[in-house]
Parts: C-alpha cells; structure tokens; sequence
C-alpha cells in the first residue's frame, strides 16, 4: 500500500466483508497474522509496518466473545507498533442490548465494552445500527453511526405498492420513520410486552395494516422469536404480503427454521454478520460501500453526514 493509503486489516469475524471494502477502495487488504494456542488464546502480529499509519481494523464482535477479544487484542497491537490512529470498524456492535439497567445488579455491558475498546486504544470507531443511539455516549473516543437504511432503500422502493413501514416496538419508531420517509410510506407500531429475554408476547398493533403491504425494520433478529410474533399479529389484523428490513442477521438457535416456515416473503439483512445458513426467504445486502466511504472519508478528515442521515424528527 502507498503511504496516502489507510491501512485495512480483517480479524476473524467477517473477512467476507473486509475483502469487499478493500476491492471497492481499489487497495489491498492489510497482512496480519491472527493465531490461536491449543487452549484458545489469541495472538496477533502485524506483518507490515504500521508506525505513523491510519489503521482501519474491521471486526464485528457478535458471538462467540473471542471475537470481541481478538478485536481488543488487534487495537493494542497497532498502538505498539506505534500506528498514528486506529479505527475500530465495528459493522455490528455485540453487547449493545444490555445498554441500561432495568433489573437490580446486572452489568452494562454495552459501557463496558466501549471502555474496553477505548482502553485497548482505538482512537475512533466507526459502526452501524447501534441497538440503541444512546451508546454512542458511551464512548470518550469519537464514534460515527451509519445506518443501513441509506442500504436498503432503492429496494424498498420499488416494492413499494401499497406499504406501511411497522416498527416492532416503541424503541425502533425512530428507525421505522427513517423508513417510511425514505420511501413514502406509512408507519405503525407494534406494542408488546417481553416477560422474559427472548421471549415476546404481542400486545397491540397502532395503525391501519388491512390490504396494505407491512415492510418490517428492526436493528438486529437474534431467535426470530419477537419478529415471527409480529408477523402473526399482522397476518391476523389483515396484512397482505409482510417483508422485513433487519440490519444485523444473528440467527441463533432454530431462527432460519422459523424464517423458513413463516408466512413472510422476503427478509432482507446486512452482511455485517456471516450467514450461518442459507434461506431462501433471505436477501443480503452489503454494507461494504456504506463502510468503504465511511473509512476513506475518515482517512481525508472530511465529513461523513451524508452517510448517517436519519429523520430527526
């Protein structure tokens, strides 16, 4: 790579994704050598030199924790090796639902990752659809959120006969606005209660869905539990064809099974997670151009709102 070039290294999580920012910005992806000892630590070495560089780490940090462990590990090795900035590239930001207490001696383990990664030394991170906005606050470093809707739009358009944008619950109806004014459609939202993690009872659905196209959107589907919920209760309010807009595709447990055998027509979902398995009712979009700007803009100092755009309303 040339000295006006920043230097872009992959962890584990989701070299895919770093292949595809690196080709869109006409470099090479960064060498580094990431091992694991027969017990499962980890250990990393920059094969190139990285003193007075811009370096760019890329890794989301969704489970297992080794992920967000290789990352910590990455950002203290650049800053040894005497790089001049380190931006953690975090496309999905694992641990952000625990982001409040809402139950006596529990851990905010969304603040506690943030000072882990502050710590290790990272300069600036750079993520998308955070599960809750307030969690930019919990980061000392500068953090630029991007939002997958600016990906997911030109699709949604032309789909868009007769849609209204639904927000699963009263914590997305910022993300469904976004939505619904990028595409002109309706919004309507769901209330639910949860009695237990992963576990979600739909309660009430506010606006008109009868006859009408419901378009999903949400930042992240971990069981599929809450969406297939929703996708009932429309079903049963009289929605139409129902489509979902998920940024984050976890899918744990039986949640492509579920996805597969529901009676929704198309979940589209970022790449900022490898699919664990194929489904046919799932279409992925890559946020690898979102990211690719969003790095060069930050390597030129120059201003990345256009790429962060969302209803302040």
């Amino acid at each position: 790579m040339v000295e006006n070039s920043p230097l872009i290294f992959s962890g584990t999580s989701n070299p895919e994704l770093t292949k595809k920012i690196v080709d869109y910005l006409g470099v090479k992806t960064g060498s580094v050598d990431i091992r694991r000892f027969s017990d499962g630590e980890i250990w990393a070495k920059y094969k190139e030199n990285v003193r007075g560089r811009d370096v760019y780490i890329v890794q989301s940090t969704h489970p297992p924790a080794e992920n967000l462990m290789e990352l910590l590990i990455m950002i203290d090795a650049a800053k040894r090796a005497s790089a001049k900035r380190v931006t953690a590239v975090i496309p999905y930001f694992g641990y952000a639902r625990q982001d409040r207490k809402d139950q006596p001696r529990v851990s905010l383990s969304a603040k506690l990752v943030a000072n882990l990664i502050t710590t290790a030394g990272a300069d600036r991170v750079i993520t998308m659809d955070l599960h809750a906005a307030q969690i930019q606050g919990f980061f000392d470093i500068p953090l630029d959120h991007l939002y997958a809707s600016l990906i997911f739009t030109n699709t949604l358009r032309e789909r868009n006969q007769n849609l209204v944008v639904v927000s699963p619950d009263a914590g997305g109806i910022k993300m469904a606005r976004s939505y619904a004014k990028r595409i002109n459609a309706g919004l309507v939202l769901i209330d639910k209660r949860r009695p237990e993690p992963n576990k979600t009872e739909v309660m009430n659905i506010i606006g008109d869905v009868e006859g009408k196209d419901v378009l999903i959107v949400d930042d992240l589907i971990d069981t599929a539990g809450t969406f297939i919920s929703a996708i009932d209760a429309l079903k049963k309010k009289g929605a139409h064809d129902v489509y979902g807009s998920i940024t984050h595709p976890l899918l744990s447990g039986h949640a492509i099974e579920r996805i597969q055998n529901s009676e929704i027509k198309s979940l589209f979902v970022t790449d900022s997670i490898p699919l664990k398995s194929q489904c046919e009712k799932i279409e992925v979009r890559t946020c690898s151009e979102l990211f690719a700007e969003a790095i060069i803009r930050s390597f030129n100092n120059e201003s990345i709102s256009s790429l962060f755009e969302i209803d302040k309303g």
